[in-house]
C-alpha cells in the first residue's frame, strides 16, 4: 500500500500509543482520514502519574492529556471517544461497534493496550476493591483512600508487590494511610530486578512505615454489612482493610485480534515493522509481542518507550518508509522521591555487578551475560541510565573491576579489545 492509495486509517485504542501514531502518521506527510475509537471519554492520556501524581491530588486531570483539544481538530482527527468496537471484519475491511455501527477502513491500527489481572478471591467484587488502569479507577481509589484517612486507624492493603503495587504504596503512605503490602514471592519486584535492589525499596518502604509481608498470599476478602471490604484473610491471619488495591500485573487486550482469527501468544503477535498477519492491519503498544532485534526471542513490554517507538515504526512503515522497532528499551519508576530507571532487559545474566553502595541512596545494578552489558538498574543515578542507553545497543563489554566503581564513568568501563 502505497500513500497514494492510502485514504482512511482507523485506530483502534486511544491512549500513548494512539496519540503519538496520529502524530507520527501527520508529520510524514498523510493527509487522508483518520479516526480514533477510545472506549474511555477522555482525550488520550498518560498513566503513569495514575499511581504517583494524579492519585496523590497534585495533578490536574487536565495535565494528564498528551496533547490538547486542538491539535485533534487541527490535524483533522476525527475522536470516537466512549465508543467501544467490538469486531473487526477483516475480508470487508471495516470495525464495528457496540452500538451496531460499522466503520470502514484501508489501514487499521490495534492500539487495545492492556488490561489489569484480577485475582479469583472470594469478596473481590467488595466495594472498596480498586485495580489501577485508568483515570477513573484512579478517581475512584483517591476517593476511598481520602475516605479511610478520616478513619481511626484508616487501613490498605495492596495484593502485590511490583512497580505499581509499590508506587501506590508509597502514594497512600503519603496520603496518610496505614499500608501493608503483601507479596506472594520472597522479595518485590523479583521478576525485574536483583536481589540488592529489591532488598533496598524493601527497606526504603519500612523506613516510611508500609509494612511489607513477603511469601504472603491472600486468600479471601472480607466485608461489612454495607458490602464494603474491611479485611484481608491470610493463611498467617486476618488484615483490617479499609481499602484494598490488586497490583498483580497486566494482560494484553488482544480479544479482538483473536477473534478476527490474528495470530496472538501474549499479545498480538507483530513483525519489527509492526505488522500484523494482515497486511492491513498493524498493532503497537501495550497489546503487541513482538521481535526483539537486540535480545533475540519475542518480547511483549509495557513501557511508554515501546509505545512511542512502535507508533513512530508503524506510521513509517504504513507510508512506505523504511523502518524497524529494533531500541533497547527502558522503564521507570518513582517511589517516594526515589526513581529508578532500567535500560534493557537483564533475563538470562549469569552476573550481576552493583556500582556503588546502596546504603548511599544512589547506586546502579548491571546486569552481564558472558561479559555483555544485558541491563542496568539505576536508583537516583541519571548520569548511568543515560550512558547506558547509549551503551547497551553497542554489545560492549565492561570491566567488571572498573564497573563496580561508581568514580569512573560508565562509557570508561569498557574493555576495548
Amino acid at each position: 500500500m502505497t500513500m497514494t492509495d492510502l485514504r482512511n486509517v482507523v485506530v483502534v485504542g486511544a491512549g500513548q500509543a494512539a496519540a503519538q501514531f496520529v502524530e507520527a502518521l501527520r508529520r510524514r506527510g498523510y493527509g487522508g482520514a483518520i479516526a480514533v475509537f477510545g472506549e474511555e471519554p477522555w482525550l488520550p492520556y498518560q498513566r503513569p502519574p495514575l499511581s504517583k501524581k494524579y492519585l496523590a491530588g497534585g495533578l490536574p486531570v487536565d495535565r494528564l492529556q498528551l496533547r490538547q483539544p486542538a491539535f485533534y481538530a487541527d490535524q483533522k482527527v476525527d475522536l470516537h471517544l466512549g465508543r467501544t468496537v467490538t469486531r473487526l471484519e477483516r475480508d470487508a475491511r471495516q470495525v464495528w461497534l457496540a452500538d451496531g455501527s460499522a466503520y470502514p477502513y484501508d489501514a487499521l491500527v490495534l492500539a487495545t493496550g492492556s488490561r489489569p489481572r484480577s485475582l479469583p478471591l472470594p469478596g473481590i467484587d467488595l466495594g472498596g476493591v480498586h485495580v489501577l488502569r485508568s483515570i477513573a479507577d484512579a478517581d475512584a481509589l483517591r476517593a476511598d483512600a481520602l475516605r479511610a484517612v478520616d478513619r481511626p486507624a484508616g487501613r490498605a492493603v495492596i495484593l502485590g508487590g511490583g512497580y505499581i503495587g509499590l508506587e501506590v504504596a508509597a502514594t497512600l503512605r503519603q496520603l496518610g494511610l496505614e499500608v501493608t503490602v503483601l507479596e506472594v514471592a520472597e522479595r518485590v519486584m523479583n521478576r525485574v530486578v536483583a536481589e540488592p535492589v529489591s532488598r533496598w525499596y524493601e527497606a526504603e518502604h519500612a523506613r516510611r512505615g508500609v509494612d511489607i509481608r513477603l511469601g504472603a498470599r491472600p486468600i479471601a476478602l472480607e466485608g461489612d454489612a454495607e458490602g464494603r471490604v474491611r479485611a484481608v484473610v491470610t493463611a498467617a491471619g486476618t488484615l483490617a482493610a479499609d481499602v484494598v488495591v490488586i497490583g498483580v500485573g497486566v494482560l494484553p487486550n488482544d480479544g479482538l485480534a483473536r477473534d478476527a482469527d490474528l495470530p496472538c501468544e501474549n499479545g498480538i503477535q507483530v513483525d519489527e515493522r509492526c505488522r500484523t498477519a494482515d497486511p492491513a492491519i498493524h498493532a503497537i503498544g501495550d497489546c503487541t509481542n513482538h521481535p526483539s532485534v537486540h535480545y533475540g526471542g519475542r518480547v511483549r513490554l509495557e513501557s511508554v518507550d515501546n509505545a512511542v517507538e512502535q507508533a513512530n515504526t508503524a506510521a513509517a512503515d504504513l507510508l512506505g518508509i523504511e523502518a524497524r522497532h529494533e531500541r533497547v528499551p527502558w522503564f521507570w519508576s518513582d517511589q517516594y522521591e526515589h526513581k529508578m530507571v532500567i535500560v534493557g532487559l537483564s533475563q538470562g545474566h549469569d552476573q550481576v555487578v552493583l556500582r556503588g553502595d546502596p546504603a548511599s541512596g544512589a547506586f546502579s545494578c548491571c546486569y552481564l551475560r558472558s561479559g555483555e552489558l544485558l541491563a542496568i538498574d539505576t536508583i537516583n543515578v541519571a548520569k548511568d541510565h543515560l550512558a547506558a542507553r547509549k551503551l547497551i545497543p553497542t554489545r560492549l563489554r565492561p570491566d567488571p573491576s572498573r564497573l563496580a566503581d561508581p568514580s569512573i564513568a560508565l562509557k570508561d568501563c569498557i574493555v576495548h579489545l
